[in-house]
């Protein structure tokens, strides 16, 4: 990896500029033209480097609730099971586990009858699926930085 693209990664991951040009800011701090910022994120999202670039809110702040679920998905279906899951923008991640219990994912929605409601429509579509639900009792958020 380039130390630029290194540099680059380093900044954006929690000191992303909040304005009308942010890659005119981050290419200001790397001494760089706009432009090549913008290029060098892209290429780096293209090769899947960077997998998203978005806000991270304190959603119990904002008055939402979350729920870690497992779910049982047949071993031959859990790609399947996974992307049905992933196209419900209330889920922030999923992933697979050796178990019996096999995909896991997160909901944050407005309240628990939406929790309910996404759930439903999600076991619906996954083919029924079954699920269990695993509410928080307490808050634990690490935050996690690479240094590149």
């Amino acid at each position: 990896m380039e130390k630029l693209d290194a540099q680059l990664l380093n900044i954006i991951q929690s000191e992303f500029p909040v304005s009308a040009r942010p890659y005119q800011s981050l290419a200001k701090k790397l001494e760089i033209s706009e432009d090549e910022a913008l290029d060098r994120v892209r290429r780096l999202a293209e090769s899947g480097i960077i997998r998203r670039i978005g806000p991270s809110f304190d959603s119990h702040k904002l008055g939402h609730v979350s729920i870690l679920v497992a779910a049982k998905a047949p071993a031959e279906r859990l790609q399947t099971v996974a992307d049905i899951v992933s196209k419900f923008p209330q889920v922030t991640h999923n992933y697979g586990r050796d178990h019996e219990f096999n995909l896991w994912f997160t909901l944050i929605c407005r309240d628990k009858d939406e929790i309910v409601r996404v759930l439903n429509r999600i076991t619906e579509q996954a083919g029924g699926i079954e699920t269990h639900t695993l509410p928080s009792e307490r808050m634990f958020k690490v935050k996690v930085r690479f240094e590149f």
